[in-house]
């Protein structure tokens, strides 16, 4: 703080990410007692709170790299949104573009709505609070161009909602994920593998188009993505 002295407050993480909501528990170090930021990324401003919201600076590449596959006119179903950051930086980015954008933690919808304002993304971005599951079965099913699961946790076992939630002519899901892998075992083929075996009880037409390693997030272990182009649907969707 004496260095950075736009560092109002230090906090140790005290506990893993968990529960529905994605938070972690903080301790204060100095500074003060105040959890409430705002971040800037890719010309967008996010206010969120750390203790009541899932917030990672370090999914920035993939956001911007998400956002400038995106194309003009598509409507996209941001599955797991958080405090956003995702379907802001796309609206901001893309400016003919719709991002239905849904969250089951109420803090982080609350947060949503106020990033959408302080961004001016009106009209592009709509918050939706719930099961991402339920609000697709009740309104987003066969509307989207391109679905996002930035949920590592649930992504695999959501998968059908995300199929679901594509045009019939198909679309594109982005599927992050978590795997452990050692020695020259690649956690990227390991998602594959279970993602594929997911898609094929599914009988929907598919690719991998994309995969890579996001980042490390403990001793063999990994976030990975998959960029999925899929082709068709079966008709029970």
């Amino acid at each position: 703080m004496a260095v950075h002295r736009n560092v109002k407050t230090v906090f140790a993480q005290t506990s893993p990410i968990s529960g529905d909501f994605r938070v972690r528990e903080l301790r204060l170090l100095a500074g003060e007692d105040q959890t409430c930021t705002r971040h800037r990324e890719s010309g967008c401003v996010f206010a969120v709170d750390v203790k009541k919201c899932y917030f990672s600076p370090r999914l920035s590449h993939e956001r911007s790299r998400i956002a400038g596959l995106v194309k003009n006119g598509e409507t996209v179903v941001n599955m797991f949104a958080g405090v956003g950051c995702f379907s802001i930086i796309i609206a901001k980015t893309v400016p003919q573009t719709k991002v239905f954008s849904i969250d089951v933690n109420p803090t982080a919808v609350k947060f949503m709505e106020e990033n959408v304002k302080i961004n001016r993304v009106y009209g592009k971005v709509t918050p939706l609070l719930g099961d991402s599951k339920e609000v697709i079965i009740q309104q987003l099913q066969r509307k989207a161009d391109r679905v996002l699961m930035p949920l590592p946790e649930k992504a695999v076992e959501y998968l059908p909602y995300a199929v679901s939630a594509l045009k019939p002519g198909g679309g594109w899901i982005h599927l992050y994920d978590f795997q452990h892998a050692t020695g020259k075992k690649d956690p990227a083929d390991k998602t594959k593998l279970n993602v594929a075996q997911k898609l094929d009880t599914l009988g929907v037409g598919y690719s991998f188009v994309f995969a890579r390693v996001v980042r490390s997030t403990g001793p063999n272990w990994y976030q990975t993505v998959l960029d999925i182009r899929v082709d068709s649907q079966p008709s029970k969707f």
